[in-house]
């Protein structure tokens, strides 16, 4: 299944073709597939800020992850059961994943990052019946564990309390030999709630394929991955897909070291020590993360980067982004699109020659993408619509968690319509315009945020920025931009309107922020996202008076 390195895109899409085995187990494909051919052969090694980087082996995640399966079975754990994983980037949370696999359970990650009623939320709809977590997740697992019927079991890997089980004992009490149950490509292993940007989080479960579906992309936007000396790191929670398939998983099938990184809020000269300090040579940085390492003046001076490729999605990357990466970092920045139910399906590849600072990319060899209607008709180069793909697909999710209507409403025909923006022109570039729902219209225009966005992060005072559409008695829609600055900027009218110039005289005269206001922060998903749901409330509970600007 391997991309053969060196074709040109054309052939290569042309000639792809899937070759999906019979029986497949992510479990055993991550871990006891490398351990039996290269035991030692390292898989994980996690950043320490104060040194003494530590590293793990295929053979022990192996052992590890059947004694963990054989402690999971031992309490009643059952195959198709759901069990949540509330843990940062570390050794156990591999461990706990490669585990569930191998048991024929479902997991289920979730971000640390989750208040009491967003986890509440996710574990009764998916039944979850035992999570995995750390102290700082126990806290918020407490108060709500009595409304979880479901939830019989949870285990910390930081000790044991009364009601909860300590990981490291039940790992080190049991044998390192498991029966790995033999699941096929379409049996269920994942369950990954989407990240509720436009309305509440639904969860979108699975198939074992799913991680052999990541592998062109994964190939692709890596030119050429895995070259001699790849290693990888994201700051990109793993509960995220992006973190997890776009990173994680793809890279320990194919035998590369994933680098973990302690929980913390994004700091970009503590991202540079990382990819420097851990010889990273393969980063999956979301465009929020890379805006934010702009703040770093002439990093190269400072760090000895070896990065071979930057990978980019979650949200536009835009071409301001991309031509910093590109002088200050020297690498081309390779932005590639999907969802939490049909990932890396687009990319960019500098080194196959799809690479566009305008646009998002090419179908990925072994996707089928077209830009539609709301009935499934595929559009003309050119012309605005729905970016679907085309089903079977490997990457594609098996359903909604029994919400078989929404599961129906998400196609038209085979075209799974993923409900973003998008135009394709006639070489077959791809450019992502926004959500459906994000589009701004303004006296007659439809305006996508994501340029404006990036024209706005131009400026050298904006850190971060988001435009909305906010309600106006004569245009329809203004556009309103909320904007975060550079810490050493203070807010003013002078330059909120140096700002509304910079994009008037660089976009158009319909597309400015007729209205700036500058916040501390931006509300963002725990996968980066710009909540802009919120941001439109209120917006438009400013211009109906509920509340004052």
């Amino acid at each position: 299944m391997k991309l053969p390195f060196g074709e040109n895109y054309n052939a290569l899409y042309r000639d792809f073709s899937w070759q999906m085995p019979q029986t497949f187990n992510i479990g055993h494909a991550v871990s006891d597939a490398w351990a039996i051919r290269e035991p030692d052969r390292v898989c994980l090694e996690h950043f320490n800020p104060a040194g003494n980087h530590a590293s793990m082996t295929y053979g022990e995640l192996a052992a590890r992850s059947a004694a963990f399966a054989n402690a999971l079975t031992a309490l009643g754990i059952k195959p198709g059961d759901r069990v949540a994983l509330l843990l940062p980037q570390s050794f156990e949370t591999v461990i706990a994943h490669a585990a569930i696999y191998k048991m024929g359970a479902i997991a289920l990650p979730l971000a640390l990052l989750f208040g009491g009623e967003a986890l509440e939320y996710r574990l009764k709809v998916a039944g979850a019946v035992a999570v995995v977590t750390n102290a700082f997740g126990l806290l918020r697992i407490k108060p709500i564990r009595a409304k979880l019927p479901d939830l019989v079991q949870v285990i910390s890997i930081d000790g044991a309390e009364a009601g909860v089980e300590d990981f490291t004992t039940l790992v080190a009490g049991h044998s390192s030999e498991f029966p790995i149950v033999n699941t096929g490509p379409d049996d269920p292993a994942l369950m990954i709630f989407t990240s509720g940007t436009t309305g509440p989080p639904k969860g979108a479960l699975h198939g074992h394929r799913v991680l052999l579906g990541h592998i062109p992309g994964m190939q692709f936007a890596h030119e050429g991955f895995p070259q001699s000396g790849d290693k990888v790191w994201t700051p990109s929670d793993w509960a995220w897909a992006g973190g997890l398939l776009n990173a994680l998983l793809p890279s320990l099938f194919l035998g590369v070291p994933v680098v973990s990184s302690p929980a913390q809020k994004f700091d970009a000269h503590m991202a540079f020590r990382i990819m420097t300090e851990m010889k990273v040579r393969n980063a999956f940085i979301p465009p929020t993360a890379l805006r934010l390492l702009k703040s770093v003046d002439n990093p190269l001076a400072s760090y000895d980067l070896q990065l071979r490729t930057i990978g980019s999605a979650g949200e536009a990357l835009g071409r301001e982004t991309f031509e910093w990466a590109r002088s200050t970092l020297g690498v081309t920045v390779n932005e590639f699109y999907g969802q939490t139910e049909c990932n890396f399906v687009i990319s960019s590849s500098a080194a196959f020659g799809v690479s566009r600072g305008d646009a998002t990319g090419k179908a990925v060899p072994g996707h089928r993408v077209a830009i539609v209607d709301g009935t499934g008709t595929e559009l003309p180069a050119g012309e605005t619509g729905q970016i679907a793909i085309h089903r079977p697909d490997p990457v594609m999710f098996l359903g909604y968690w029994r919400d078989a209507p929404a599961t129906d409403q998400k196609f038209a025909g085979d075209w799974l319509l993923t409900g973003d923006l998008g135009w394709q022109d006639a070489e077959g570039y791809i450019t992502f315009v926004g959500r459906d729902d994000d589009v701004i219209t303004s006296s007659g225009y439809r305006i996508g945020p994501s340029e404006i966005e990036d024209c706005l992060t131009g400026h050298p005072a904006v850190q971060l920025a988001a435009a909305v559409g906010k309600p106006d008695p004569v245009r329809t829609e203004i556009v309103k931009a909320y904007v975060v600055l550079v810490p050493d900027q203070q807010p003013s009218e002078a330059l909120a309107g140096e700002i509304r110039d910079w994009v008037k005289t660089r976009l158009s005269m319909h597309e400015y922020p007729r209205e700036i206001e500058f916040v501390a922060a931006l509300p963002l998903t725990t996968s980066g996202k710009v909540i802009r749901r919120l941001l439109r409330d209120h917006a438009a509970a400013e211009a109906a008076g509920t509340i004052f600007p």
